[in-house]
């Protein structure tokens, strides 16, 4: 008798190691927040409580060093995560397609997404006040479960229809764009700071 895992989900969890480019970046959010008149009115217009620059900015590591020095970084993660997720990638890259802002305010939250018309999708933690919330990824087999029991409180993290990532200041996840995921409720005080991207191939 044998039991083996099948199709499994891949998350690439890593840190930054740099509080003097997240210093930067800090700085930098805060003042898109500020300056980004267009980014504040799309914000409001979707009932976000904070700021992002989703909508209005595209063009970030050519606007700001800052976010230039994080491309690069990123590239090599996104470059170290498609192999472990053994990609075929016919010779070329992953290439960054869009990176944006997010400046959550106490209260926010991001409802359940993906990112379509994406291959890797990640975020990166710039501040993280205590109680900011977690990032929470989702079972893809979710909506075929049906008759399905509940997993046990004891089940390992695998076998678990939701995955927790507490973040802290620097950290670096990367996941398949298809894999939804949830920013659960800001309970802490302060603005929760994160950069978001999208890769293609």
């Amino acid at each position: 008798m044998s039991v083996r895992s099948l199709f499994a989900t891949r998350l690439y969890q890593a840190m930054l190691g740099d509080d003097a480019l997240l210093a930067e970046l800090a700085a930098s959010c805060r003042a898109l927040a500020t300056d980004d008149r267009a980014g504040r009115a799309w914000s409001k217009a979707q009932g976000y409580r904070g700021y992002t620059s989703y909508a209005s900015l595209n063009d970030l590591p050519q606007r700001d060093p800052a976010f230039a020095d994080l491309a690069k970084r990123l590239n090599r993660h996104a470059a170290t995560f498609a192999d472990d997720c053994a990609f075929d990638l016919a010779g070329r890259k992953l290439k960054l397609d869009s990176l944006w802002v997010n400046v959550m305010q106490p209260g926010a939250v991001h409802s359940g997404h993906i990112h379509p018309h994406s291959v890797v999708s990640g975020t990166v933690y710039v501040a993280v006040p205590p109680g900011a919330g977690a990032i929470r990824f989702e079972d893809p087999r979710l909506g075929l479960m049906m008759v399905a029991p509940l997993r046990r409180d004891d089940a390992p993290e695998e076998l678990r229809t939701f995955a927790y990532v507490d973040p802290a200041p620097g950290t670096l996840l990367l996941w398949e764009s298809w894999l939804r995921h949830e920013v659960m409720p800001h309970a802490g005080k302060g603005e929760r700071i994160s950069v978001s991207f999208n890769y293609r191939w």
